[in-house]
């Protein structure tokens, strides 16, 4: 009655197509039915209900793991149809980790020994999908058996089974391996054929080295095979390992090019074309006889050839820049071609050709030609050009004020995505470089001052990297009110809160220079009132870099900021605007900003009756002027350090001193330490960061002595700065200090006189002078300094290249192939699978003579054997000895008269067990 009106899965797929909005009621209706029909003894109504389970889980994600049960039950049922709905729902559900996998070993195996061919093939099937260490460990002597199986589906299926084998069970491969191999010269049988090499291609690309030895095998089948599917994957074995010995691929080259030029299959031309130009480069006529039939791909009318020959030049162009400029015309004309993936590879090539000398250039054509591409594409040319200009810490660039604007052009196009990248981009070379701060900060100016890019989300990151390279570089704004009026412009209020914190910070730093420039100004007219016993202490740094550029009024005007524009009204037009605009964020939710807001307004609250009398000429004037200059000095020498790239590993190499218990409760930290603390003192000193001889020291409080450190402490810090240095900042700028710093080489000018066209034909004639061979140019202006780090700016190659994980795998194969027959027998033996060896050895006895000859005619035409059949010999020969042990004095004195005739032979291969024997590795070439 349960199977009578139950619905099948016809129906289930009908209602859900005719589902309008309720689908996911109608999901959880047949979940109940089928929670309730998998309950059922019958077999029918518990498979039905098992296969609507199983589409859902397809379907609709719906979870089955409570069903792992019945699945295996409907796997037990002797129906074909119940069979293989169990088997499906196993091989869609089941994980590695399915608690009830173990119950269907047995099941598997039943099903493996089957006489039905399609009950071996859905077993097969499923031990390929879901087998796991013991499932593989268990069922290897069924899969050894079936890969002998004259039926050749189910023998090709459990030869794709070994692979799955191979890597849960690695000792499998001493069980298989060796039928594995025999498998290969099964020329009456393509479909065997077509599955080894199929299996050896992928054992190929993890560990190539291991199958070196079977080189002659694969390379009779390159000669010998006519099956295009086959020749491609043998090719792609010769890929792997034709790096590995240089005299196979003097052997190897004739053949493909053979093949190259005969086949008219594009797919197996393509394949040796790539065979070639990756493993065989070094061959200088069959690279170019891969580059004619490059030029037949690349003018094909099917977009999927010419992509694979834009592929191909991509391949070629590091060693053989030659076969990219025969075909340049078309590379270019590949940027307009309506194919996204012709363009992304034509895109590739002529970032290839970037060079020293033509970087400027190219990126300046393809930056215009992305204004006019669709979105998508345009951000993959600004990403392209962002790393390529980047790489090595920006090795091809020469001009960086060239490069600052171009990172500010790229900015201000429409589609521009890259905001991450360029913020980084600006920000390091800020700190890398130091020639190319006014140009940055111009830059930055620019963006911030233009209130349409802070309606684009895109561009936030950017304008935050302007905003703090305006701040902390700041001493290069031509006019820091205008910069002020640009930070605190109402329409920030559209900038996510994160950037708008970074904009307060950078108002705050540039109203503590513009006060301390004005400061600077008044002060200087008579420094004696001051009380100053030095009046180059509080504008050293702008002393020292007017010293460094007045003479040069171009630089001195472009970059320094002019004393004329910090007058009595502008400092008092920055404070009213600082109220206004910064008042109102003072109780803002976002707790970075309201931080930030208040230090703000807390400092001009200080300064501001101080410079209101200031302003005014009065008796105390003076001494007014005194004290607004120590607060706004110590402000301005708090920002002034400056700062530099740091490596990513440098905390890292700070080792910890013996004895730290970094856990430790601070609060007992006077009961600990006892008397090498520095006594308290409620006397708190405030030193500028420019520690320079004649630098007057700000103290609140009366006594000078209190403040300084005690002898001791003094002692074990600067025990602890000798032995890490490395770790320190610097604490002094003295002259000779900030000199060095000052001796960057000055930045190259920008070229004014470059036009670049936006059309295609340009692009052609610039990539055709680029791929010329040029002499490098020298240089009118050296290139500036450029901070590098020892470590941290490029990643270790170790961390690049990932480990070998197939070590048991690759060992399992060389014990296979060279040696170790020993330990091959013991795990045979715990496989067992030993019964079957032992008929295939007695089959290979009786052709023992036969293979004699052939290596004997081997042995004079100098071809080297395989080493699998070597083995195979030993071995049989070893089993007949062991069998003539048990056959009395006859097979003894047989045994004696076989060991006297192959007294020689026998006396290499099978050395005493006390002596270590070095079995030479063979000549695997033919």
């Amino acid at each position: 009655m349960d199977s009578l009106f139950q619905r099948s899965l016809d129906d289930i797929i009908k209602g859900l197509r005719h589902q309008q909005a309720g689908e996911s009621a109608f999901v959880s209706k047949v979940l109940e039915e089928v929670r309730r029909e998998i309950k059922s003894t019958d077999s029918h109504t518990k498979s039905t209900a098992l296969q609507k389970l199983t589409y859902l889980h397809s379907i609709c994600f719906v979870d089955m793991s409570w069903a792992a049960f019945h699945a295996i039950e409907c796997i037990s049922y002797p129906n074909f149809t119940h069979k293989k709905v169990g088997y499906l729902a196993i091989s869609q559900s089941f994980q590695e980790s399915t608690p009830v996998i173990l119950l269907i070993s047995n099941q598997l195996r039943k099903d493996l020994k089957s006489n039905v061919e399609v009950e071996v093939s859905l077993a097969l099937e499923c031990l390929s999908r879901i087998g796991n260490l013991d499932l593989c460990r268990d069922l290897t002597p069924e899969v050894f058996t079936l890969m002998a199986s004259s039926r050749i589906p189910v023998r090709k299926k459990a030869i794709g089974v070994v692979l799955r084998l191979f890597g849960k069970y690695p000792d499998a491969v001493r069980v298989c391996f060796k039928r594995l191999v025999e498998s290969l010269e099964s020329s009456d049988s393509p479909p065997i054929v077509s599955a080894v090499i199929g299996v050896f291609c992928e054992l190929a690309s993890k560990d190539p080295k291991a199958y070196l030895p079977l080189a002659p095998e694969f390379y009779k089948i390159l000669v010998d095979s006519r099956n295009n599917w086959v020749l491609i994957k043998v090719l792609k074995i010769f890929t792997k390992l034709a790096p590995l010995e240089p005299r196979l691929a003097k052997k190897i080259v004739e053949p493909i090019c053979e093949l190259m030029s005969k086949t008219g299959a594009k797919s197996l031309m393509f394949e040796c074309i790539r065979t070639i130009l990756t493993s065989l480069a070094e061959h200088e006529s069959a690279v170019k006889l891969a580059a004619g039939r490059i030029n037949e791909l690349l003018i094909d009318e099917d977009p999927n050839l010419r992509y694979l020959g834009l592929h191909a030049l991509a391949i070629v162009a590091p060693k053989h820049i030659w076969a990219v400029l025969e075909n340049k015309e078309f590379v270019i004309k590949s940027l307009s071609d309506p194919d996204p993936n012709i363009k992304l590879e034509s895109l590739r090539l002529v970032m290839e050709m970037v060079s020293e000398s033509n970087v400027v250039e190219i990126c300046r054509v393809l930056v215009n030609y992305a204004t006019k591409s669709e979105p998508e594409f345009c951000n993959v040319i600004l990403g392209s050009i962002l790393s390529t200009c980047s790489n090595n810490v920006y090795e091809i660039i020469v001009d960086f004020d060239w490069y600052v604007s171009l990172l500010g052009e790229m900015s201000r196009i429409q589609h521009c995505q890259k905001g991450e990248e360029i913020e980084n981009q600006l920000i390091d070379i800020g700190m890398r470089v130091q020639d190319v701060r006014p140009e940055l900060v111009r830059v930055g100016r620019d963006l911030l001052m233009d209130p349409a890019l802070l309606g684009n989300p895109f561009l936030h990151r950017i304008l935050s990297a302007a905003a703090w390279l305006c701040g902390e570089y700041v001493e290069f704004i031509r006019n820091p009110v205008e910069l002020m009026e640009s930070l605190l412009q109402p329409r920030t209020s559209l900038l996510p809160p994160s950037v708008r914190a970074v904009y307060l910070e950078s108002a705050f730093k540039a109203l503590v220079f513009c006060l301390h420039s004005y400061l600077k100004s008044a002060t200087s007219s008579d420094h004696s009132a001051l009380g100053l016993s030095d009046p180059g202490v509080s504008s050293q740094s702008y002393d020292e870099f007017s010293g460094a550029h007045g003479e040069n009024g171009e630089a001195s005007g472009t970059t320094l900021i002019q004393e004329n524009h910090i007058t009595p009204d502008s400092v008092l037009h920055l404070l009213n605007l600082i109220d206004m605009a910064v008042g109102p964020l003072s109780g803002s939710y976002d707790v970075e900003i309201q931080e930030r807001a208040r230090n703000i307004l807390g400092f001009t609250e200080l300064i501001k009756p101080v410079l209101s009398d200031s302003l005014h000429p009065q008796d105390e004037r003076h001494k007014q002027q005194v004290e607004a200059s120590k607060m706004v000095r110590l402000l301005h020498d708090t920002f002034s350090d400056e700062l530099g790239p740091v490596s990513m590993s440098a905390q890292g190499r700070v080792p910890v001193p013996d004895g730290l218990v970094l856990h430790e409760n601070l609060a007992d930290l006077e009961a600990v330490c006892g008397s090498s603390l520095p006594a308290s003192s409620a006397t708190i000193s405030f030193e500028g960061s420019h520690n320079v001889e004649g630098a007057t020291s700000i103290f609140i409080s009366d006594q000078k002595e209190e403040s300084e450190p005690s002898s001791e402490s003094t002692s074990l810090l600067a025990e602890h700065r000798k032995r890490h240095g490395l770790y320190y900042l610097p604490s002094e700028k003295n002259t000779e200090h900030h000199e060095a710093n000052n001796d960057y080489p000055p930045a190259n000018e920008l070229k004014s006189g470059v036009t670049v066209s936006n059309d295609a034909q340009d692009l052609a004639k610039l990539a055709e002078q680029s791929f010329l061979p040029k002499r490098k140019s020298k240089q009118v202006k050296a290139r500036p300094v450029v901070v590098k780090l020892d470590e941290g700016d490029v990643l270790p190659i170790s961390s690049k290249i990932p480990q070998a994980k197939d070590d048991s795998l690759s060992e399992a194969v060389r014990d296979v192939l060279l040696g170790n027959e020993a330990d091959a027998d013991t795990l045979t033996q715990k496989a067992a699978a030993d019964s079957v060896i032992r008929k295939k050895g007695k089959e290979k006895l009786n052709a023992k003579e036969q293979e004699d000859d052939l290596d004997h005619m081997d042995s004079q035409s100098g071809t080297v054997q395989n080493p699998v059949k070597e083995r195979s010999k030993r071995s049989s020969r070893k089993q007949n000895a062991d069998e003539g042990d048990h056959g009395g004095d006859k097979g003894k004195q047989k045994r004696r008269h076989r060991h006297g005739k192959h007294r020689t032979r026998e006396g290499v291969q099978n050395p005493p067990a006390n002596v270590i024997s070095q079995t030479p590795v063979p000549d695997l070439l033919l």
